[in-house]
């Protein structure tokens, strides 16, 4: 009978990861950062131990949005939240959302592609996202993925 193999905490060193936004398209980054969260690129992945790097997105402010409406997705593409207040719904298109907030951007798509659970929800909490090109996470000595 063969084992499993399930890692200890001891086992499971995160490192720091370093991702450029500047003209990547959303989803394919999305994708990149949700298997670096996840851990799926290592080869003792397993499913639900958390076992993913930190990652660091820089230049989120960026990036490229692609599709059928290309032209028109930056005003077509909206998104919700809600105040938690009678009639308290606010929308906010994709265009104004990457000059205001562009982390929500980003964060949004990578959270649509984790489980919606409270590994999820931990794992979301790895990953750091700028607008522009400074972060304070020098110290930490990331890799840098393309």
């Amino acid at each position: 009978m063969f084992k499993s193999f399930y890692p200890k905490a001891a086992d499971i060193e995160p490192q720091w990861v370093l991702v450029d936004a500047s003209g990547q398209t959303l989803g394919r980054l999305a994708t990149k950062i949700a298997g670096l969260l996840l851990g799926k690129h290592k080869p003792s992945f397993t499913p639900g131990v958390e076992m993913g790097d930190y990652v660091v997105v820089v230049n989120a402010s960026s990036v490229a949005v692609t599709g059928t409406k290309t032209s028109t997705k930056l005003d077509s593409k909206v998104y919700y939240h809600h105040s938690h207040y009678p009639s308290g719904l606010k929308a906010i298109s994709l265009r104004d959302q990457l000059r205001k907030f562009p982390d929500r951007v980003i964060r949004s798509a990578v959270w649509g592609m984790l489980p919606h659970n409270k590994m999820g929800r931990h794992v979301l909490g790895r990953l750091k996202i700028y607008g522009g090109a400074e972060h304070p996470h020098q110290a930490q000595n990331p890799l840098k993925v393309d």
